[in-house]
């Protein structure tokens, strides 16, 4: 019995497990940026990859806030999906796996939208942050860009930096503002700081309104609470170099307060004796507003501080030093204030030469000295006195074992006066006056060769010498 047989043939191996991918999807997985795509082709180690990359682009566009590496973000999100396609596809049939495609779009989708609406978020508070500064508000951009978080700084990193940038100029804008508000006290270096920083924020694009608002603030503070500190502020603001901008509203400013603090502070320096600083201010006034309604106040307050500067000077030049004559007998000053020289007793201020020539003031009517260079007519200035006209000799026999007799010839006072008008401080009379008065006593005092003695004068010799100086 023969054995059978069997025909040769081929092995055919089981059917592999399909392994075909969906491009559409793979792509779509990808446009997450998470590598969805090449999980779904369980490409693992380009996955990861895809992943690193997300992350290191993100950081650093997060961290820069530069437009570069937002363009590098699309490229590589757009480099992903293009690779994803087609990888997927290479070799094979495309076919289509709606399992896949619903994975890629369940992970896909979210994130697109979040990204999308994290967008339209950052471009409502952008707006709003360009709208506060455009009002001049400083307060609304802080208070818009507050709304920024991390999500919109990935969704759209740029716009993010643009509010962060109009929020750095109001930062700088407010400490100008305190640096202004510090200037108020006079302090003209913090007044240039201010401006400085004013003009520095203002040379960039688009800060105009908010420079405007900081400006403003300070000049509806002005004027200051010490009129003295309003004119170093105006002073400083008018002799300020023009700019061609915003800044240079500050000249309306100046106008609509100098006048009266120029005046309000010559008036306090008036009632601190500071006589030629209030001069300045008043004259300052005459100088920059002729037609002010307070010009004729200040034309007052200046002509009483040239009063108060002469009568200081004057009275400075009265102060001699102990036992001489003061300097104002060799060099006058006038004072406007005193009283013109005329008709009538004219009341002087008398000095004598020295502590050893006689004083004939205190002999004189008190109608006729003035008590001080306030109500003071004159000056008279007394010389070294000496022997004047001889008036009679007498015979008197000295004491002693002698008893021999000599000649003692008596004179009149000659006292040497110069006279000044204190208003002009000028020299009305150069010349020698002489006091007569009693001579020839019973018996005098003298010594040997004594041959010349001073008559005795009274108070009526006295004044009769002085009368042509005081009364005209």
């Amino acid at each position: 019995m023969s054995n059978p047989t069997y025909a040769a043939g081929p092995v055919v191996p089981e059917p592999a497990e399909d392994r075909a991918y969906d491009p559409l999807a793979v792509a779509l997985g990808n446009a997450s940026l998470l590598g969805v795509g090449y999980l779904l082709m369980r490409r693992w180690r380009l996955a990861v990859a895809a992943l690193v990359g997300t992350v290191i682009l993100v950081s650093q566009l997060v961290s820069t806030e530069d437009t570069s590496y937002e363009i590098a973000v699309l490229v590589w999100w757009a480099a992903v999906i293009i690779h994803g396609w087609y990888l997927a596809g290479r070799g094979t049939d495309r076919v289509a796996v709606p399992r896949q495609r619903m994975v890629a779009l369940g992970v896909t989708l979210p994130v697109l939208l979040t990204v999308g609406l994290l967008r339209f978020d950052a471009s409502r508070i952008g707006q709003s942050v360009t709208d506060a500064r455009e009002r001049g508000d400083c307060a609304g951009v802080w208070s818009a860009q507050d709304e920024i978080w991390f999500g919109h700084r990935i969704a759209d990193a740029p716009l993010a930096a643009r509010g962060d940038e109009v929020v750095r100029a109001c930062e700088r804008l407010q400490t100008a503002r305190s640096q202004l508000n510090g200037a108020l006290t006079g302090d003209t270096r913090a007044l240039e700081d201010g401006f400085d920083r004013l003009a520095s924020v203002l040379a960039e694009p688009g800060n105009d309104k908010t420079v405007e608002a900081t400006l403003n603030g300070f000049l509806r503070s002005l004027p200051a609470e010490d009129p003295c500190d309003t004119v170093t502020v105006a002073d400083w603001l008018r002799d300020r170099e023009p700019s061609n901008d915003v800044l240079d509203r500050t000249s309306d400013t100046v106008e609509r307060i100098e006048p009266a603090a120029l005046v309000a502070c010559a008036d306090d320096l008036m009632a601190k004796d500071s006589w030629a600083a209030a001069q300045t201010n008043y004259e300052e006034l005459l100088d920059l507003y002729p037609d002010d309604a307070l010009a004729d106040q200040a034309r007052k307050g200046a002509r009483q501080a040239t009063l108060s500067i002469e009568l200081d000077t004057v009275q400075d030049l009265l102060a001699g030093g102990s036992g001489s004559q003061p300097e104002y007998c060799s060099s006058p000053a006038k004072y406007s204030g005193a009283k013109p020289m005329g008709k009538g007793t004219n009341p002087a201020l008398f000095y004598a030469y020295d502590e050893y020539n006689t004083d004939f003031s205190e002999q004189l009517p008190g109608a006729w000295q003035a008590s001080g260079a306030e109500d003071a007519t004159l000056v008279v200035c007394m010389g070294e006195e000496t022997y004047g006209d001889s008036v009679e000799t007498c015979s008197y026999y000295r004491s002693g074992s002698s008893g021999a007799s000599s000649y003692v010839t008596f004179y009149k006072i000659a006292v040497p006066v110069k006279v000044y008008e204190l208003r002009t401080g000028k020299l009305v009379a150069n010349r020698t006056i002489q006091i007569n008065g009693n001579s020839c006593p019973a018996s005098i005092f003298a010594t040997a060769d004594a041959t010349s003695q001073y008559v005795t004068e009274s108070k009526s010799d006295v004044r009769s010498a002085f009368k042509p100086l005081v009364v005209r």
